[in-house]
């Protein structure tokens, strides 16, 4: 059997090799460049046949962010702006695309945690709304049956203190009126 110092050791020695291993490709650069067709590249080795431009990252993190990888902007060719002319004023449309920024991830999650609450919100609507259409339809289906029952001319009786309590006719007129009303209430739509 192996002794506690022994194992203790091997643990160690496992925690360091693999905090090592991690840090390796934490150190790694990223370089940026453009190819002769102009699309751009990454690669954590530069290319011989272009330049390349190191892609620094920030002390606080050693994750890159989505603004490292982003495309640089298209350097307009300065000869061909002085032959143009400019229109005075640029539309709404062309400001807006201009001032437009990329998102950030605070604002990305706060318009993810917008469509939750609204996806929620609808969620329970829904699931309101089945709860009451099923009690409308179980309301219905009891003013239905009695109605029927009542229709049908058998003696009703209902419970009293004496006991049992037979409707006479006159009650049993106005029970089926309150029993239409409860139908008509209840069963619209259905």
């Amino acid at each position: 059997m192996k002794s506690p110092a022994r194992l203790a050791l091997v643990l160690t020695m496992s925690a360091i090799s693999a905090l090592a291993l991690i840090a390796l490709p934490a150190s790694a650069e990223i370089y940026k460049w453009k190819d002769k067709d102009g699309k751009t590249h990454f690669s954590d080795m530069p290319p011989n046949d272009a330049e390349a431009t190191p892609i620094s990252r920030r002390a606080k993190s050693t994750k890159p962010s989505i603004t490292d990888f982003a495309p640089e902007p298209e350097k307009e060719d300065v000869a061909s702006e002085s032959d143009t002319a400019k229109p005075a004023k640029a539309s709404e449309g062309e400001k807006d695309a201009k001032d437009t920024k990329p998102k950030t991830l605070a604002d990305r999650d706060k318009d993810f945690k917008e469509r939750r609450a609204a996806e929620a919100e609808a969620r329970a609507k829904a699931e309101q709304d089945s709860s009451k259409a099923a009690y409308r339809a179980q309301e219905c289906e009891r003013a239905k049956n009695q109605y029927a029952a009542l229709s049908s001319g058998v003696r009703i009786a209902r419970p009293s203190s004496n006991g049992r309590e037979y409707l006479n006719d006159a009650e049993r007129a106005a029970e089926i009126e309150r029993v239409k009303g409860l139908v008509d209430t209840f069963c619209k739509g259905n």
